[in-house]
């Protein structure tokens, strides 16, 4: 007789994992949420100004990404190497959610965004995603050099124009692959800045925020707690140094290499205490800094398309999201 596989924990809605070790990734929340984590085929024919293709970063890893080429007769445009959310255990680079904002994203600017498809926990637990964030930059570089080629990027990418954009715990990516980069030598590419956007930076110890702000569709304390403990290598806590950048356990900020930062925060997030801890350790360390504020807003409200087309305000807050980040690559 077989036995039944137990439930060990359910996250929100989002994940289930049992006692076999294996993982169950259906959504089983409100229903008319789900088409927001449902993927999107990849379509080379423009629509709507962007044409998308999923291409193969690494034949051995498998590593694969997905590539937003914008319609606009550009000589070149700026690269823009984008990490998914999900606290590192969920969603994926071909996730509706993702493809409603980062089209409009690549139209509005316009620009390359690449999207890296993340190893996700607990099946592969951390640095397994930032290694793979930092595996799609050296192949740009890679790209950048001649010594491998995508004919979109080839010939339509300014090598020495790439961001790092992150949504959550990309947001933590971000901030790990910037860091690594800044110990080696990236040219011809080069990293003209980082945008990381409600990143998961967090303490064991709970904030001010966590205890006060309301959880949101995106972030659950459940979320916080669970998918971290998940996440992280066996038996760290939310100190670890890339939940924790401003932490014990991490290099000083002031003595990494980081290229300008475009920082995101939202003012009902319920991580802002801690997200505004490294902010203001960014300025104290002379870093290069422009602080963006969503107001009003939770976290990762820009991802939500429901909000987008019910609630004027989210609608008018993820234009200004929009528009603060064009203003920041034009400038560099």
């Amino acid at each position: 007789m077989v036995q039944e596989k137990k439930l060990v924990q359910d996250v929100s809605g989002w994940l289930r994992v049992y006692d076999d070790g294996s993982v169950d990734r259906t959504w089983t929340g409100p229903p008319e949420v789900k088409f927001m984590a449902e993927p999107v085929s990849p379509h080379e024919q423009f629509i709507d100004g962007i044409a998308t293709r999923d291409v193969t970063i690494d034949q051995n890893s498998g590593l694969r990404a997905r590539i937003y080429l914008p319609e606009e007769e550009n000589p070149k445009f700026p690269i823009i190497l984008h990490f998914h959310g999900g606290g590192f255990c969920i969603s994926q680079a071909d996730w509706f959610m993702y493809y409603q904002f980062y089209t409009r994203l690549a139209k509005s600017i316009p620009a390359i965004v690449v999207s890296v498809y993340l190893r996700p926990a607990p099946e592969n637990k951390l640095p397994a995603a930032c290694d793979d964030g930092y595996a799609a930059l050296l192949w740009l570089k890679s790209l950048s050099k001649g010594e491998s080629n995508e004919p979109w990027l080839n010939t339509h990418g300014d090598f020495n124009r790439v961001f790092l954009i992150g949504d959550s715990s990309g947001g933590n990516i971000v901030h790990e692959v910037a860091t690594r980069s800044g110990f080696i030598d990236l040219n011809p590419l080069r990293l003209a800045g980082v945008i990381p956007i409600h990143p998961g930076f967090v303490r064991a110890q709970r904030s001010k925020s966590e205890l006060e702000q309301p959880e949101s569709p995106f972030l659950t304390l459940d979320m916080v707690d669970t998918f971290l403990a998940l996440a992280l290598p066996n038996g760290c806590t939310k100190d670890h140094s890339i939940t924790c950048p401003m932490g014990p356990f991490a290099p000083p900020i002031e003595t990494l290499s980081l290229p300008p930062l475009m920082y995101c925060v939202a003012e009902k997030d319920m991580i802002k205490d801690t997200e505004m801890e490294y902010y203001e350790l960014l300025k104290k360390a002379n870093k290069d800094v422009e602080l963006f504020i969503s107001t009003e807003m939770g976290h990762s409200f820009y991802l939500n398309k429901i909000a987008i087309d019910t609630d004027p305000v989210t609608a008018a807050q993820t234009g200004e999201l929009i528009e603060g980040i064009k203003v920041f690559i034009n400038k560099h």
